[in-house]
């Protein structure tokens, strides 16, 4: 039995005070796969120190094209966490989470969503061909809306709670944080729409990734391609855009961070409309750029939308 004697010796030749807190040693964090850089930042902000985030497609990346490596696949064999789109957005994550051997849980950020339906008349089908066959009748792109980044917050602290009960409480203080930052962004969103006026809310993208942003906020998007960067534009289709572009005057072209801008450059040669600018819809930029985080990117894409077209 060790005496009282030789423990208050030990604290004094180590110089430890009973008022010394000792370490502990604090568990690893959570080792997290995020398809692509929008669904990582949003796992990062609920997550925070409690999570190590892995992006599969990053800045300025394409996630309709994109094709895993084999890094990929030893990332996501070793990850605790796999969390999704969904809508047939990743077509490609099926053949990777085979051959990485992946047997963990996957959340799919956009359960419980109401997804748009892609449908188009029989006789524009042949135009978006390719297009269908990557996401079905769908579009994917369910993040261009915040009421929906209220779904995926909650869907990504269900995913993390389960993965890491002992964090629980920690994840959903963190969310509840950040759908007070999303609340206040929407606030902007709202105020800066409502400034322009209705007549001239029309504006032109890459590819049809802004359909759930339209439907929210009133503004109408033309795409002279589908709502996958994989579909290519008709001679036809694009001379049907430019000739509205002309009959009802819209003011302004935009490029995507992720699509190639020439197609965009011949629209706006042949009509009065300019391009206002650069929208970021399938990715973030470099952590330098103007849309680091997803709520960036809203940001930045509402003051560009609103100087082009007010």
């Amino acid at each position: 039995m060790i005496s009282r004697r030789s423990i208050l010796r030990f604290f004094i030749v180590t110089g430890i005070t009973m008022a010394t807190p000792i370490a502990l040693h604090a568990a690893p964090p959570l080792d997290v796969i995020a398809s692509f850089s929008i669904l990582g930042d949003m796992v990062h902000q609920v997550g925070g120190s409690r999570v190590r985030v892995t992006t599969l497609v990053g800045p300025d990346g394409d996630g309709h094209v994109y094709q895993p490596t084999p890094a990929d696949a030893r990332a996501v064999a070793n990850a605790r966490l796999l969390v999704v789109n969904g809508l047939g957005f990743e077509g490609w994550m099926e053949r990777l989470i085979e051959a990485s051997g992946y047997h963990g849980t996957v959340v799919t950020a956009s359960d419980g969503i109401q997804p748009r339906n892609m449908a188009e008349p029989e006789a524009e089908h042949d135009a978006h061909d390719a297009d269908h066959h990557h996401h079905g009748d769908l579009d994917p792109h369910a993040w261009q809306s915040l009421a929906n980044a209220r779904i995926y917050t909650r869907n990504i602290v269900q995913g993390l709670s389960l993965a890491d009960p002992a964090g629980a409480e920690t994840y959903r203080t963190n969310a509840t944080r950040y759908l007070e930052q999303i609340n206040a962004v929407e606030a902007e969103v709202n105020a800066a729409i409502a400034a322009i006026t209705p007549q001239r809310r029309k504006v032109v993208t890459s590819h049809d990734a802004f359909g759930y942003f339209a439907a929210a906020y009133g503004i109408q998007f033309l795409a002279p391609s589908g709502v996958s960067t994989e579909s290519e534009a008709s001679a036809a289709d694009v001379a049907r855009l430019i000739h509205q572009i002309q009959q009802e005057k819209i003011p302004a072209v935009f490029v995507e961070n992720i699509s190639d801008p020439r197609l965009l450059e011949q629209i706006t040669h042949e009509t009065d409309a300019r391009i206002g600018g650069t929208l970021y819809s399938d990715a973030l930029s470099a952590a330098n750029g103007p849309a680091a985080t997803y709520l960036d990117l809203f940001r930045h894409n509402i003051r560009t939308l609103a100087d082009a077209l007010r």
